[in-house]
């Protein structure tokens, strides 16, 4: 490959010029943007301990009313792309955010799309498009784009859940803004007891005209019974994984970031392909080392980590008597959609 011409050969003059009438040259930066084989990266392998978060995320309750912080969350953020970033990678964003009982997060809603990962506590719940769903450790709810959701806790400790946002690449695309609303009036319908079984859905009748997924609430329970029956099932599977979807149109569950339930036999060592997007890994249950390029993360319950796209991923189940249980986002959805998505195996 020719070596590119550099900015500083280029006479003052010239480049005087170019600035004034706002003009870049493409040469000097071509391989910045056109790297060789491998995309550039700024998304590092990073690990979050919730041990070390919790006391804080806690301590933030004690200093900050929820009337001055509106959601009071700490925000993971990959040293990589810069802490005042806020983000996990390229297009995902990640919060832990707290919830005291008695308190109620006031509705809003905004263009990001957002899920909710339970981490601990009971009592607590957010209304999304007027339905009530109860959190519970390890149930996912979604907050698509566009839909009022607020969040309010009934029990008597603090309830903890991990935010994922494609917050990233809404901003990049100058698209993200929020509108603040009033408390909603709760409906008694529930999509996650309308599509509960396996094979059966129900049949409309007439066309539905609420366009998006008809289930905002994903159970631990289930997901995790599924996961226990699909090992049984097929011994031989290597990778017992389950995919959040939309039921109705068997899609991802949202449009720019993909979800996941990855169980791991006990002792189990899987190592995950080398693909274009970035993942997020939250340990639900048990206990897993996960080694990501040149580091490995040992992740305790409710820890979480991160890696780059492109890398393969070793996950190994340290415990020998029981399984374990990893809650995976990643950006696949948008890599598709984009064209880009690749599996190098």
């Amino acid at each position: 490959m020719n070596e590119l011409g550099r900015l500083e050969d280029l006479p003052q003059d010239y480049r005087d010029d170019l600035t004034q009438l706002n003009l870049v040259p493409l040469w000097p930066s071509l391989r910045a943007v056109l790297p060789p084989h491998v995309p550039a990266r700024k998304t590092q392998p990073t690990l979050w301990s919730y041990a070390t978060l919790r006391p804080l995320l806690l301590r933030a309750g004690e200093l900050t009313p929820m009337e001055k912080a509106e959601r009071r969350v700490l925000v993971l953020a990959n040293p990589g792309h810069g802490l005042e970033k806020m983000q996990a990678s390229a297009a995902m964003y990640l919060g832990m955010q707290l919830l005291l009982p008695g308190e109620w997060a006031p509705s809003h809603k905004h263009t990001p799309n957002a899920v909710r990962m339970i981490v601990e506590g009971e009592g607590a719940w957010t209304t999304v498009d007027g339905e009530k769903c109860p959190m519970a450790r390890g149930d996912l709810i979604l907050t698509p784009t566009g839909l009022w959701h607020e969040h309010g806790h009934d029990g008597d400790q603090p309830v903890v859940w991990l935010d994922v946002l494609d917050l990233p690449i809404v901003y990049f695309l100058e698209a993200s803004y929020v509108t603040e609303g009033q408390r909603q009036e709760q409906k008694t319908s529930r999509g996650d007891r309308a599509w509960t079984r396996a094979g059966v859905v129900p049949s409309p009748v007439f066309e539905r005209t609420n366009k998006r997924n008809p289930v905002l609430r994903y159970p631990w329970a289930d997901a995790r019974a599924a996961l226990l029956s699909l090992a049984e099932d097929q011994p031989e599977l290597e990778s017992v994984q389950v995919t959040y979807i939309n039921p109705e149109t068997g899609g991802d569950a949202e449009n720019i970031l993909g979800f996941y339930a990855l169980m791991l036999r006990p002792g189990q060592t899987l190592t995950l392909p080398a693909r274009s997007p970035a993942q997020v890994f939250h340990l639900i249950e048990g206990r897993v080392a996960a080694k990501i390029v040149d580091s490995t993360f040992i992740l305790a319950e409710a820890d979480t980590c991160c890696a780059p796209g492109y890398e393969k991923v070793s996950l190994t189940n340290q415990l020998a008597d029981k399984p374990s249980f990893v809650f995976i986002a990643d950006e696949s959805p948008l890599h598709r959609k984009l064209g880009v998505y690749e599996n190098r195996g």
